[in-house]
């Protein structure tokens, strides 16, 4: 499955805030997912296996490294599971083929509102996050509608600039 997604991820100095404001908009909760996602080596974009309880999925996306909301272009693909939720064939044949890059293990709370998701994550060894996913899973909505939905929900939150990353999760693992 592809889609366009506009993003944001900013430092989360209050996720008690957020977890608020999403409440009052009765933002539907998915549940909380603890999340290992194994990036390997690509030469184009980034490509990761999500192994969650909630979240099962082999991720490639293509996105600029630059902070503020920024289109994000995302082929999504469900393995089958094994016993244990992810399909262990798969992830040893990327191990094998492309090499490991970096590995992230976080909690994550998950949360929609229409088509926007949101992610409060805490993630070992860099802290506590926020991240606005506007996305576009049927080419019905448009890039415009996407960076106004993410800055509106941005000025909502009360998310600064000097708080976007402009980086995935593995980047900052690997500094």
């Amino acid at each position: 499955m592809a889609l366009i997604n506009v993003e944001i991820k900013a430092r989360c100095k209050n996720p008690d805030k957020i977890r608020k404001i999403l409440k009052e908009k009765n933002a539907d909760f998915k549940g909380m997912d603890h999340q290992i996602d194994t990036y390997f080596k690509c030469e184009n974009g980034r490509l990761k296996l999500r192994e969650g309880n909630i979240e099962n999925n082999l991720i490639y996306y293509d996105r600029e490294n630059r902070p503020g909301p920024k289109k994000a272009d995302i082929i999504l693909y469900k393995p089958g599971p094994d016993s244990s939720g992810t399909d262990s064939s798969l992830k040893e044949i990327l191990e094998k083929s492309l090499g490991i890059l970096a590995v992230t293990d976080k909690n994550r709370e998950i949360y929609f509102i229409d088509n926007v998701k949101f992610h409060i994550d805490i993630v070992k060894n860099l802290g506590s996050f926020v991240e606005i996913e506007a996305i576009d899973r049927l080419g019905n909505i448009g890039e415009e509608k996407l960076y106004e939905q993410c800055r509106g929900y941005m000025d909502l939150f009360g998310i600064k600039d000097k708080d976007l990353m402009s980086t995935s999760y593995s980047d900052m693992i690997l500094k």
